[in-house]
């Protein structure tokens, strides 16, 4: 019997409630599920991979910890084209998730393109509802821009905020620099 394993793949810079909530979902329909955190060329990461990593891992083990059920998660990081790295884990399926009609349609693209060029499926997951407007960026740009990291706690996880409170007092973050040239509260 073949073993379907899924890759959620995305920069996850920061991981939110929101992707915990499509890699919980995830995990009914593999036998493996594989959050993989590449990299966006068309984003500045705030979060080098290690740290990333070391979040999404301890998330990860916090939600298997409190839910046995389903198929087992792993966390992993690559580089390079998202389908050079499903096919090196041998794949079924990527994972994405869906908040709105703007996503759907730059999805497809891609879901059709990897169809074509490497022969993988893509699987959407439509994001809760109390997900729907939660973006990485988003809390990037509330972070950057002085807003309450504590008003952050609906949408990320605590060890994200408490991760990104310690973004600002490091002055050699672009976050900690607006904090430390007074631009922050």
């Amino acid at each position: 019997m073949p073993r379907h394993l899924a890759i959620y793949t995305g920069s996850f810079d920061p991981i939110s409630y929101g992707h915990l909530d499509i890699l919980r979902r995830s995990r009914g329909m593999f036998d493996e599920v594989v959050l993989a955190i590449g990299r966006n060329p068309n984003k500045e990461a705030l979060f080098s991979f290690d740290e990333r990593l070391e979040l999404a891992r301890a998330l990860v083990a916090d939600m298997l910890a409190k839910d046995t059920g389903g198929a087992h998660i792993r966390v992993d990081h690559y580089t390079g084209l998202t389908v050079d790295y499903a096919r090196s884990v041998a794949a079924c399926a990527i994972v994405r998730g869906i908040r709105n009609i703007t996503d759907l349609a730059g999805e497809c693209q891609l879901a059709i393109t990897n169809r074509q060029v490497a022969g993988i499926e893509t699987v959407f997951i439509v994001t809760g509802e109390n997900f729907a407007y939660t973006s990485s960026s988003l809390i990037k740009q509330i972070a950057a821009l002085g807003g309450s990291l504590d008003a952050l706690s609906t949408l990320v996880p605590p060890m994200v905020v408490e991760a990104l409170r310690a973004k600002r007092r490091d002055p050699s973050n672009p976050i900690g620099r607006l904090a430390r040239d007074g631009l922050l509260e």
